[in-house]
This record gives structure tokens, C-alpha cells and sequence, in this order.
């Protein structure tokens, strides 16, 4: 799924994959997250409510730009470098194609369907 995306303003491009925890947080669509920083490796915001963990695909390593889901705190994390070792807990939902540089700073994301 396409995304339209914005950080503090300025459009990015983004995709979610097609897994169920990606599929239910196009369901909140649209959502507007303040960020803040988290272990100097990514901007984190909280979801009205938690995403489906059901169904969820094998474990993965966060890398720069993946859009993912931190199930026990129920956080969406956006990595603005590459994360710790894969985890169970950690989902990737998609990626957002914005410079490390940006994510580094952002401190509203704005996530909307693409028309």
C-alpha cells in the first residue's frame, strides 16, 4: 500500500507491506504521531490503540527508513539508522524513502492512503 506521508510538513514517500499488524494500521488512517527520540536509532509515536501481532511474519532487523511496530509498548518506531538484531516483537510494516538525516529530526509524521 502506498502512503502519503509527511514529516513536520514536508511530503515523503512510503509503503506499508501487505501483513496483517500493516494492514490494521492502515485501518487508523489517517493518523497524525508526535515523535521523539529513542537509543539514537529512531523516532518513536504511539497509535491510538495496539496493533494485531496475528499472523505475524518471521522476525526481522530493523534498517534505516523501515516503518515498524514495537508490540509490548505499542509504539510505531520510523529507524533513522539500522536497529539491534531481529526480534520477535518488533514488526516491520513497511518503509518510508526519506534521508536518514530527516527521520533523525522529525517530530510529527502525518500518514494518510495514497489516492
Amino acid at each position: 500500500m502506498n502512503l502519503r506521508v509527511t514529516l513536520d510538513g514536508q511530503p515523503v514517500q512510503a509503503t506499508l507491506n501487505d501483513s496483517p499488524a500493516a494492514r490494521d494500521l492502515a485501518s487508523l488512517l489517517p493518523l497524525t504521531l508526535d515523535l521523539e527520540d529513542f537509543h539514537g536509532t529512531e523516532r518513536i509515536g504511539y497509535p491510538p490503540r495496539k496493533l494485531t501481532t496475528e499472523d505475524a511474519p518471521e522476525p526481522a532487523a530493523a534498517k534505516a527508513g523501515d516503518i515498524a511496530y514495537f508490540a509490548p509498548w505499542g509504539n510505531l518506531a520510523l529507524f533513522y539508522k539500522n536497529g539491534p538484531a531481529a526480534s520477535a516483537d518488533l514488526l516491520i510494516l513497511g518503509h518510508i524513502d526519506a534521508a536518514p538525516a530527516r527521520l533523525t529530526k522529525a517530530a510529527r509524521i502525518t500518514i494518510q492512503t495514497a489516492p
